[in-house]
């Protein structure tokens, strides 16, 4: 938890969805609305093509929810891998995917009251059989666990 929420390990992760359950269930869809901003930073966000919001962004607000002195019934955050690191992870693994061919690659953190839970998955723009776009992501995943010291 403290990796999670204190820390900047997944800051860079985009986040599809959030979910916390406390006293009500708290949701965010992980849109952004650029339109929200200043004038220069919408330009900014509308540039970078931007949809979606970031860990790093919504991280106090989640932490906000969950501290306290008693423990959350349940949380639910699916976080994305950012394109450009999509990017890399295809040219690093030489699969015959070009970007636009991965609509995303996620994976989802569940607790539900005794266990924490880590699932990955892949969303294709394309069908495919193959599934060495999901094992390259499951190892580039476990690898980066590994490396933030977390089992």
């Amino acid at each position: 938890m403290n990796k999670l929420l204190l820390q900047d390990t997944f800051d860079r992760f985009l986040v599809s969805e959030a979910s916390i359950t406390t006293f009500t269930t708290f949701s965010i869809d992980g849109q952004l609305h650029a339109d929200f901003y200043d004038t220069e930073k919408a330009k900014e966000l509308k540039a970078q093509e931007r949809t979606q919001v970031t860990w790093q962004e919504i991280k106090p607000f989640c932490y906000s929810v969950i501290k306290g002195r008693r423990t959350p019934l349940a949380f639910k955050f699916v976080f994305q891998l950012p394109s450009d690191e999509v990017d890399l992870l295809l040219a690093r693994s030489g699969l015959p995917l070009t970007p636009q061919d991965v609509f995303g690659l996620f994976f989802n953190c569940q607790y539900h009251g005794e266990s924490l839970t880590l699932t990955t998955g892949s969303s294709l723009r394309i069908f495919t059989m193959d599934k060495s776009l999901d094992q390259a992501w499951d190892g580039m995943l476990e690898d980066f666990l590994r490396q933030q010291e977390l089992e």
